[in-house]
């Protein structure tokens, strides 16, 4: 583990090589037909790494990730099989104040490389879009919505699942071109129950959730919900008090994009380093939405 002052920038399990590494997360192989998943405290905006992380940003993500997936109707089937290390099989047992909190033994998936995205509120990406085109994703929207505008029905926009680059947004219809029809129509209708229940339980907890995306896989022949489900690193949280004032207060890393954007910085690498108060403020944020939504702390 690589850390200073509580904060993670790396886990190395000794004698074990990631069989994937991310961004924020390393994927190591156990047998033929798991993987133990295990979250560092890095952000990445922009497609890139900042050179600054945020500490106990993998715990939450983590946490989050859990409670989503075993609170959630609609999360079943899923991919998570246990997040207490010690029932993981060895030699990952024999690390588990390593992996505490930060890891999850999951079934391997076969993955659909679609991002399925959720749009329950105008803004970001589909905000810049509404604008000039008077749709999202080919989906028209009522004239005259403002940033943060609720959808009702929320809308599904997917995207193409890249390994480097930008995820490029596609219509329903290239969808079904790359993945089939059957498939498409599950996804989607998959991805919008899971959102209409999340939000719900935001909502009744302080917090707005304002879009998502998810991704799933094939385990045993049925879709199942993989990867992290309704983070802060995945999703938009907004406080509710002040969305329902006309505020849009981000409980998520929109804080750091944010900042970023304030810096002039080109969103080309390399990234620059975060200052001390958004490192704080960002933390504050993440604990705060995993605080609200599950009444405890990492």
């Amino acid at each position: 583990m690589t850390a200073s002052a509580g904060v993670v920038h790396e886990i190395r399990i000794p004698g074990v090589e990631p069989w994937r590494r991310g961004k924020v997360r390393a994927v190591y192989e156990s047998g033929s037909a798991h993987l133990v998943i295990v979250a560092s405290d890095r952000l990445s905006a922009y497609d890139s790494v900042l050179p600054t992380p945020i500490p106990d940003k993998g715990r939450v993500l983590t946490g989050l990730s859990h409670f989503w997936m075993r609170s959630l109707k609609s999360a079943a089937p899923h991919h998570l099989v246990s997040d207490e290390p010690a029932e993981y099989p060895a030699p990952f047992d024999h690390h588990v104040e390593l992996l505490r909190g930060r890891s999850e033994l999951v079934r391997r998936a076969r993955r659909v490389d679609i991002e399925c995205v959720v749009r329950g509120h105008l803004t970001g990406s589909g905000w810049r879009e509404y604008r000039r085109e008077g749709a999202v994703c080919g989906i028209r929207l009522p004239a005259g919505l403002a940033d943060g505008a609720r959808l009702d029905p929320p809308i599904f926009t997917p995207a193409t699942k890249e390994d480097a680059g930008h995820d490029q947004n596609i219509s329903f219809d290239r969808m079904v071109a790359l993945a089939g029809g059957e498939t498409a129509e599950t996804l989607r209708a998959r991805s919008l129950a899971l959102y209409d229940e999340a939000r719900a339980v935001a909502w009744s907890r302080g917090l707005v959730l304002a879009d998502t995306k998810f991704e799933f896989g094939w385990i045993d022949q049925r879709l199942a919900l993989i990867d992290e489900a309704l983070s802060p690193d995945s999703s938009r949280y907004w406080d509710r008090g002040a969305y329902e004032a006309g505020e849009l207060l981000s409980f998520d890393k929109q804080y750091v994009r944010d900042w970023l954007d304030a810096s002039g910085w080109n969103h080309e690498p390399p990234a620059p380093a975060l200052p001390d108060d958004v490192v704080r403020k960002t933390r504050e944020r993440y604990l705060e939405a995993l605080r609200r939504l599950t009444g405890s702390a990492p």
